[in-house]
């Protein structure tokens, strides 16, 4: 039996590809992409989330415990990536985040994307 597949709305620690450097691998990132999609790829996409970090309309916060999270987070939405499930390292981190908050990412995602303005635009 290999790993639990990704389900939309959890969070899982990853390996991001291109930053072997980065001393705080593998992170947490939040998986959005739709379940259907997470089971016919090879790969999901996630935010990434980073203990520090100022909040913002593509910042999403997140509190300690919601997902499974050990800290007060920040979920950066203007640096969704695409990784392969190879990446996952460990998850899912707790229960899926709500949907309230699942549809805040998501908004700011269309907002670093240009589908939504910015707020004050």
């Amino acid at each position: 039996m290999g790993k639990p597949l990704p389900r939309r709305g959890q969070i899982w620690n990853v390996f991001t590809p291109g930053q072997p450097q980065d001393p705080h691998q593998p992170r947490p990132a939040l998986v959005i992409s739709a379940d259907a999609r997470n089971v016919a790829e090879d790969d999901i996409i996630v935010a990434p989330i980073f203990t520090r970090g100022a909040t913002g309309p593509t910042h999403v916060p997140i509190r300690r415990g919601i997902g499974g999270l050990g800290h007060d987070s920040v979920i950066f939405c203007e640096e969704i990536t695409a990784l392969d499930v190879d990446s996952l390292s460990q998850g899912p981190l707790g229960d899926a985040v709500p949907e309230s908050l699942l549809r805040r990412v998501v908004r700011a995602v269309r907002i670093a994307i240009g589908d939504v303005p910015m707020p004050g635009d």
